[in-house]
């Protein structure tokens, strides 16, 4: 699966092939799929400098088995990085997930204690599989600071709300809202830790990875169909222009992590990883969105309507990028690049 010439040595030693077939399988159940998570935790190592290689590559590879599957995964192991960078014991057997999306009207305030847990109270959106994993790290308001913390959502004054939740996208990950009335919660860092530490860029370069594995799933059928169809111009251009966009997307993320890798040496050059990692989202989005789109135009509604894992992938990464937020981050770069520099022209 791994072609680009940049990846670093972590990314060698991952068997692609085996997680595909392992944890990557269409049409698993949400309780499959966090046996995958738990099972690729203890197997996996966490995301830091050393790691990224092999961190990005099991994460692309298990969404080219199934994209609802990574998007399980990839939650759980940011989670556990997160709280082993925060020297923060994890409960044994727990599934994490991570919230920290914010919402217009929506607000969710953590009144700190002197004990270091603090009380939330109010209500976070777009909670993944907020009613079936066990915890999950939340961020939250406490005064004018943004803190994170670390939350057991099987207590009292923890309600999901999966109803909310018809996407015809993986819609057995629901990822709804979820109310808290006064829920416990143990603070992860110091306030503002969560958002400034450089893993945080690196998490988001790990969803980046998951777009582009699902969408070499998506190649793989526009590749199966030409090659039974050899005399079509139009499928082997779909198919050259495919292997093109799924290139240029795998030296994004390969480029990142060797950068990532080598940000523990002591001569390491300096990063700036909010503008890194937006551009490598930026360029994997786009190069996603245009395979999607010409799978989907190039083999025509049959697979679509008969075929249930083409159909799921679709439907599944179409949803998922919509994590980048398309113009807005594309603004977001243009902003950091005018503020500070960060590029050669």
């Amino acid at each position: 699966m791994l072609r680009s010439s940049a990846w670093p040595p972590s990314a060698r030693h991952v068997d692609t092939a085996g997680i595909e077939e392992t944890a990557g399988r269409p049409g698993s159940s949400p309780a499959e799929r966090l046996t995958a998570a738990r099972t690729l935790a203890a197997t996996t190592p966490l995301l830091s400098a050393g790691t990224a290689g092999g961190f990005l590559a099991t994460l692309a590879a298990v969404a080219a088995g199934d994209v609802a599957t990574a998007r399980t995964v990839e939650p759980h192991l940011d989670a556990l990085g997160i709280l082993q960078q925060a020297d923060v014991p994890v409960p044994a057997d727990s599934t994490w997930g991570v919230f920290a999306a914010e919402g217009p009207g929506l607000r969710l305030e953590a009144a700190l204690q002197d004990d270091g847990t603090a009380l939330l109270t109010g209500t976070k959106p777009w909670c993944s599989l907020a009613s079936t994993l066990s915890h999950a790290l939340v961020t939250a308001h406490a005064g004018d600071d943004r803190v994170l913390v670390a939350v057991d959502l099987r207590q009292d004054g923890v309600t999901a709300h999966d109803e909310a939740w018809v996407a015809r996208g993986m819609p057995d990950v629901p990822s709804g809202p979820v109310d808290f009335d006064g829920a416990t919660a143990r603070l992860v860092g110091a306030p503002g830790w969560y958002l400034r530490r450089p893993g945080f860029a690196w998490g988001g370069i790990g969803v980046a990875a998951c777009w582009w594995g699902g969408a070499v799933g998506l190649g793989r059928v526009l590749r199966a169909l030409a090659a039974a169809h050899p005399q079509s111009e139009l499928l082997q251009a779909a198919l050259g222009a495919t292997v093109l966009d799924l290139a240029d997307a795998e030296d994004a993320l390969a480029d990142a992590a060797a950068r990532i890798d080598r940000s523990g040496e002591p001569d390491a050059a300096e990063v700036d990883w909010p503008l890194l990692a937006q551009t490598v989202r930026s360029r994997v989005r786009r190069a996603v969105d245009a395979v999607r789109e010409r799978v989907v135009a190039t083999v025509g509604p049959a697979p679509l309507t008969s075929d249930p894992a083409v159909a799921a992938r679709v439907a599944d990464l179409e949803l998922y990028v919509l994590q980048d937020h398309g113009a807005r981050d594309l603004a977001r770069i243009g902003r950091i690049v005018t503020e500070r520099g960060g590029v050669a022209w």
